[in-house]
């Protein structure tokens, strides 16, 4: 049995791409896309039709109204290969907007729901600041379930799950890049690997407090940079996996064993924390390495809507 296989005994596999026609060969139960892998999609000669498509069909709509068509438009192709959901991500550059967030995700929704997708096939993607926190609380209790991305803080998960998220994604290959890059010369890579890797450690240690406490809100590692990082969070509820890191599951068959546990996590001595917005925001100073990537990040994606925005008014 390949390690994909194997991996799929213990956790739900996610592919992580905005490219449909890849997924099938891979069997994921859900799949997940950002701006920069839509980006990335349209510029190829085989999904750019779908792009002009849409934009025609809404020409003379506002900019962003014709962007969330056309998000949703992958959604629904990706739809119709996974059994399970997708998820789409609302604007960054309304990060800090905890209404604007409110009205696009609203909107995304409803496009959904216009096209026969029931709520529950989707995931609304927002970063984990504490506005897109808020913004998350507000859409759960409306029934609409969201996916909150760009998380390198365990204050972020603890926010997170306070709010009653239906899932969040921690980032385990940006945490890996920040403190290698740290320590430039003097980072031992196989000293770091599998289970001392950092960002396999930020996760386990999100995962275990969930279990432990009763929060039901689902951990999706994301981000990964090799197969080892996924190995080693075996177990975790859910793994969103880039195609090249899927391919390269399936052709390994070394056998694979369950990391993660959610027994073993109920059974551990993990203190309870209380957290207001004060003490996230300080928390989330005091952590460089998530300050800098969460910024980073929103930079990042703000950027390639910005991209998605001028190929579209080019359309």
């Amino acid at each position: 049995m390949n390690q994909l296989d194997q991996l799929k005994q213990y956790t739900t596999v996610v592919a992580d791409t905005g490219n449909f026609k890849q997924l099938a060969q891979f069997a994921p139960q859900d799949a997940t896309t950002n701006p920069s892998l839509i980006l990335k999609a349209v510029q190829q000669a085989e999904y750019l039709p779908l792009l002009t498509e849409t934009v025609a069909a809404h020409r003379g709509a506002p900019l962003d109204v014709i962007v969330d068509h056309v998000l949703v438009r992958f959604g629904l192709e990706i739809l119709k290969v996974v059994p399970g959901r997708v998820s789409t991500e609302v604007d960054a550059r309304l990060s800090f907007d905890t209404e604007a967030t409110l009205a696009r995700a609203r909107r995304i929704i409803g496009l959904y729901e216009a096209a026969g997708i029931p709520k529950e096939r989707v995931l609304i993607k927002i970063a984990s600041t504490w506005e897109g926190i808020q913004a998350a609380k507000v859409l759960e209790t409306e029934g609409t379930r969201c996916n909150l991305t760009l998380l390198f803080a365990f204050c972020q998960a603890v926010a997170c799950g306070d709010a009653k998220v239906q899932l969040i994604s921690p980032f385990v290959g940006r945490i890996y890049d920040w403190y290698k890059k740290q320590a430039g010369a003097a980072w031992d890579e196989a000293a770091k690997a599998g289970p001392n890797d950092p960002g396999v450690q930020s996760v386990e240690r999100i995962y275990a407090y969930y279990k432990k406490h009763g929060i039901a809100t689902e951990v999706m590692g994301a981000s990964f940079r090799n197969v080892g990082q996924i190995t080693a969070l075996a177990g975790c509820d859910l793994l969103t996996i880039s195609p090249d890191l899927l391919s390269a599951l399936q052709g390994a068959d070394v056998p694979l064993v369950r990391r993660l546990d959610a027994e073993a996590a109920r059974a551990a001595d993990i203190p309870a924390v209380q957290q207001d917005e004060k003490a996230f925001r300080w928390a989330l100073n005091e952590d460089a390495m998530a300050t800098e990537k969460l910024a980073e990040g929103i930079r990042a994606f703000a950027v390639d809507a910005g991209k998605l925005d001028t190929m579209i008014l080019a359309a």
